[in-house]
């Protein structure tokens, strides 16, 4: 019989009188990859942090080894061997590779001075743990990241892990970088590591877990082995709703159609060359390819970000010039970035602001001042159309989920009437139940008339919401993809032979 590494058992939590987690209770085996899905809200993070000793559950008890807790302090949980690699790996970004690997075990002997010859030596056998070779003179800050998640790994691994929790490991990764990870978990659990996979690509959780947890509103519904489900299935018991994955039927052009967009012979030196594509009412178009195909670049160029150095723009058949991001919103180019944190949403404003902000000259009276009620009549519009889930307009859009995050971007630019958008990486970070809703609103949105492009790594995404799909590598379209063309398979082949 197989040795339970990990039990919780009966965990009860709850914040300000709102349950949490509500009677969960969890299971790991030693060496098992066992995955905890959810939405968002569902209570994986709360569930992680009691396992990992940062919150105090309210009741139950977990037990590691045999070893008996009503709670756990964070140097308990590390003592009995569990690591957890949060989503910003919780790294030293102006540390180098080196530093970061090695600072634990400088600590822990408390020298006065620092042996440089020891740290490298430490960071070497750290990343022989994976198998893997980084540059140990690097900035952290500087490394990609999917490099910065293997620095996390190997940091986890020194720790002498026995479960390691991976809290949505794969949000920022390529194709290629995601296999490369599930064959560090499998090498793991060679060893007799457990992981605890969280996460809701359900793709990823079927290609990686053996066993599965879901919970819902802070319960776990069900629980079982890997092949006891398939997609449909897990999204029901963490959506509780059945969830279209229709693909997207696009309408039929007619022979004198102009497209919404056209572009010629677009280059940009060092990134992209020669690019020519049409993208016509009624279409979905994506876009995608490995890392450093120039993919983003492209769309940066569209939207006046990074000006492309050649070629032609036309919108609606009339030439543009785009030199900045003021002269692609005034031809009606709209861009919803892949870091909506940092680089879409003002996080301490209102919702209603991040819609409105992108029309403020628009809703001027006299004296240059705001007309707040037409504003708010706008953001409230949207805010219904759109179904984002906000009770007080005024509430500050950081206390959102990410997908009625992504809701709030998206509104921001319908607000302006754009006549193409460019979303980069959509659903990046967004649960399964706002990831369908976001995905089908784009493809009615694309049948109102409006251009939708989408540049995407999550092949089943493109699959479901494309007309047409375009592969790039390094730098050119190498694959023009529509019909029957467009599957799963198809475009993973393509993907997985490039060099």
């Amino acid at each position: 019989m197989e040795q339970v590494f990990l039990a919780v058992e009966n965990i009860d939590k709850s914040f300000a009188g709102v349950h949490a987690l509500n009677d969960v209770s969890l299971k790991i085996k030693k060496g098992e990859i066992h995955c905890l899905a959810g939405e968002n809200g569902s209570g994986k993070s709360t569930l992680i942090k009691v396992i990992a000793g940062v919150e105090k559950p309210d009741s139950g008890q977990i037990i590691i080894d045999n070893k008996k807790y009503h709670h756990l302090h964070p140097i308990d949980a590390i003592h009995e061997g569990i690591q957890v690699i949060y989503q910003d790996f919780s790294l030293f970004p102006n540390l180098t590779v080196a530093e970061n690997l090695a600072l634990n075990s400088q600590l822990e002997m408390r020298k006065k001075l620092v042996s440089w010859k020891q740290v490298k030596e430490t960071a070497e056998k750290a990343l022989q743990l994976i198998n893997v070779d980084l540059d140990l003179n690097r900035l952290v800050e500087n490394l990609p990241v999917a490099d910065k998640q293997l620095v996390a790994i190997s940091r986890a691994l020194m720790q002498d892990a026995k479960l390691v929790i991976m809290d949505e490991p794969t949000t920022a990764l390529t194709q290629k970088e995601v296999e490369r990870l599930f064959k560090i978990i499998k090498s793991m659990q060679e060893k007799g590591i457990s992981t605890l996979f969280v996460s809701h690509k359900l793709r990823e959780v079927l290609d990686i877990s053996e066993r599965l947890t879901i919970l819902r509103n802070g319960q776990k519904v069900i629980e079982g082995n890997v092949e006891e489900f398939d997609e449909t299935k897990i999204t029901y018991y963490m959506t509780g709703r059945n969830v279209s994955s229709n693909k997207f039927i696009s309408e039929k052009k007619s022979g004198d159609e102009k497209p919404i967009l056209s572009v010629t012979n677009l280059s940009s030196d060092g990134f992209f060359d020669d690019i020519n594509f049409d993208l016509y009412k009624g279409e979905v178009l994506g876009i995608t390819g490995l890392l450093g195909s120039g993919r983003t670049e492209l769309a940066l160029a569209l939207f006046g970000y990074s000006p492309a150095d050649k070629g032609e723009i036309h919108i609606n058949g009339q030439k543009i010039h785009i030199k900045s991001i003021q002269d692609a919103m005034r031809n009606g180019i709209a861009y919803v970035p892949e870091d909506r944190l940092n680089e879409g949403l003002f996080m301490k404003q209102s919702i209603s602001r991040n819609i409105y902000v992108g029309i403020l000259d628009s809703i001027k009276k006299a004296l240059g001042l705001i007309n707040v009620s037409e504003a708010d009549s706008i953001a409230a519009s949207l805010i219904k159309d759109l179904n984002i889930n906000a009770d007080d307009p005024l509430r500050p859009v950081q206390t959102l989920s990410g997908g009625n995050q992504q809701r709030v971007v998206l509104a921001r630019w319908l607000s302006t009437k754009a006549k193409l958008i460019i979303l980069n990486g959509p659903t990046v970070g967004v649960d399964i139940g706002s990831k369908t809703d976001i995905l089908e609103k784009l493809k009615e949105l694309a049948k109102e008339g409006l251009g939708i492009m989408i540049i995407s790594d999550d092949i089943p995404e493109l699959v479901q919401t494309c007309s047409r799909i375009l592969v790039m590598h390094k730098g050119k379209i190498i694959r023009t993809l529509e019909g029957d063309e467009i599957e799963e398979k198809a475009i993973s082949n393509i993907l997985n032979n490039l060099d």
